[in-house]
């Protein structure tokens, strides 16, 4: 199978003309025109060193510039490495460090904090300046900028090194189905963001089962609601470039206010939609729904965390027509079950439908702690293999060898941590081993938000939770006990870790206590912790 980049330059070749892209605010863009300013990063990429095998950092809000460095990347040889624009810039800067970026692209408006961030511009990647020109990050303007007396490059590469800017119809560059197409950081639970490896196989594969199970065509219009550090991405992205179909992108602040989204996906006409259950769940709440006429969507994807049954039943009710599919799996997989949600739901229904059966081109199964096989209607890990299953994790090696379950017969069986038991129907979710919750379809480690609120210099103990309200949605709790005793104001707190990592793990609420909780070894007893939340 052809690189993952592949999709774009077949639909540029079968569909020139057609559009490729939309933006919230207006932008467009066909197929032959993306794959044009694409080769055209690839060759500003390719003269600032960037070959086979090298990472490409992206630094960009969600945008037609954020797709043309993508596969800029990729038609270079190299696997693309993208940021939370809306995160910190200290934690962009630390994962792009982390994993050696040859090069970043970078939006004119992010680049000081960045270099801070890195320690000097002297210690930070090179970089690839895209300007904004009010309206959002503008690769043409960045290309032209590189092309003429202004680099826009911060530091500019001499003219012998240059290469001219590729056509469309230039040849490309070779890949390996297991070289990396992206790495996408996940929250770690040492406080360290983790790199989760994709290969162009990896990608590919699932994307093609997509294209088996959903069968999008040329005149669908796909959402694009989740940001591209996210894997749900994944599906939005190259299932619309390999059916030739149109990638309309949904803006962060438009994906946050459920009335201007609502209105959106009726009046863009969308035909798919894709995101967390979340998502859909204040689309009931507050979207105005039956009001609006959403007759053209045809595909209602749902992914990332439980979607809990009242809110589907009020969501189908709303728009009963298309057919809507529970999709489940971590980054490491990206989708490897899904279920169809029946036509109609049953009123006395309170339970979770369950994440159904595996993937076509996967394989999975059920084992205890001790990587014995369990039978049906026993709970279990669910383990996982296949083309989709990721590599391991980058540079962590000691994470790699606990990641994978090895059967009799040495195969690597991908362990998900989430207890699942096996039914007529699928898989049942039941919940996780370990400390990583979803919320809204974000994977968090609870213990990275720990490491970040220890770094406070008046607390002296923390302990996060999660808890999830009768028919609410999950809560992040810190419970923290200062150093000297002293309270401090919930406002600084919150102001203290937006300062430090990304919005959505970002705890709900603070619990200020004199002391927490213990084990008889001295560590922090989360049953314990749990207990209090009873008194607060």
């Amino acid at each position: 199978m052809p690189g993952l980049h592949h999709y774009l330059v077949a639909a540029a070749e079968r569909r020139p003309d057609a559009a490729a892209v939309e933006e919230t605010g207006g932008r467009r863009i066909t197929y032959a025109e993306l794959l044009t300013l694409s080769r055209r990063v690839e060759s500003a990429l390719v003269g600032l060193g960037v070959g086979p095998g090298d990472r490409v950092g992206i630094y960009l809000p969600k945008s037609i510039a954020a797709l043309a460095a993508m596969h800029g990347a990729m038609l270079a040889g190299g696997a693309y490495v993208p940021a939370d624009p809306t995160a910190p810039a200290s934690r962009n800067a630390t994962i792009h460090l982390d994993c050696g970026v040859r090069v970043t692209v970078i939006s004119e408006r992010f680049l000081a904090q960045y270099h801070e961030a890195c320690g000097g511009p002297e210690h930070a990647p090179p970089v690839l300046i895209v300007p904004d020109d009010g309206t959002g990050p503008d690769m043409h303007a960045a290309m032209e900028r590189l092309a003429g007396p202004a680099s826009a490059l911060a530091e500019p590469v001499p003219a012998t090194q240059r290469t001219e800017p590729a056509t469309a119809a230039a040849s490309l560059r070779e890949v390996q189905d297991d070289d990396l197409a992206y790495i996408l950081y996940t929250s770690g639970s040492t406080g360290r963001p983790k790199g989760v490896m994709l290969s162009h196989r990896n990608a590919t594969s699932f994307v093609e089962w997509c294209l088996a199970t959903f069968e999008p065509t040329p005149e669908d219009r796909c959402s694009s609601h989740a940001p591209f550090h996210f894997d749900l991405s994944i599906l939005d992205i190259y299932m619309a470039f390999a059916a030739g179909a149109t990638l309309v992108l949904v803006s962060e602040d438009l994906g946050k206010e459920p009335a201007r989204l609502a209105g959106f996906i009726a009046d863009s006409g969308l035909t798919i939609w894709y995101s967390a259950p979340s998502i859909l769940a204040l689309l009931v709440e507050f979207g105005g729904l039956q009001e609006r006429d959403y007759g053209r969507l045809r595909l209602i994807l749902f992914a990332g965390e439980v979607f809990p049954v009242k809110h589907l039943r009020a969501l189908k009710a709303s728009i009963p027509h298309p057919a809507y599919y529970n999709l489940y799996g971590p980054t490491e997989t990206n989708v490897c079950t899904f279920y169809r949600i029946p036509d109609e739901i049953d009123g006395d229904r309170t339970d979770p439908y369950p994440i159904g059966g595996v993937c076509s081109h996967l394989e999975a199964m059920v084992i205890d702690e001790m990587g014995r096989v369990v039978g049906s209607g026993v709970e279990g890990e669910l383990v996982v293999r296949g083309p989709a299953v990721t590599r391991g994790y980058w540079n962590l090696p000691d994470r790699n060898a606990r990641a994978f379950h090895r059967d009799e017969n040495g195969g690597a069986w991908y362990r998900t941590g989430d207890i699942v038991v096996d039914s007529p129907d699928g898989y049942v979710f039941l919940g996780r081993r370990d400390r990583m919750v979803k919320k809204r379809g974000y994977r968090i480690e609870l213990g990275e938000i720990e490491a970040r609120l220890y770094e406070h210099p008046a607390l002296r103990e923390v302990a996060v939770v999660d808890v999830r309200p009768p028919d609410g949605d999950l809560q992040v709790v810190a419970f923290v006990v200062t150093a000297n005793g002293e309270r401090i104001s919930i406002i600084a707190l919150k102001r203290f870790c937006v300062e430090r990592l990304p919005g959505y793990m970002v705890p709900d609420r603070f619990i200020q206590r004199s002391d927490l909780p213990h084990t008889s070894t001295d560590k922090i007893d989360y049953p314990g912790v749990r207990s209090l939340l009873a008194e607060a």
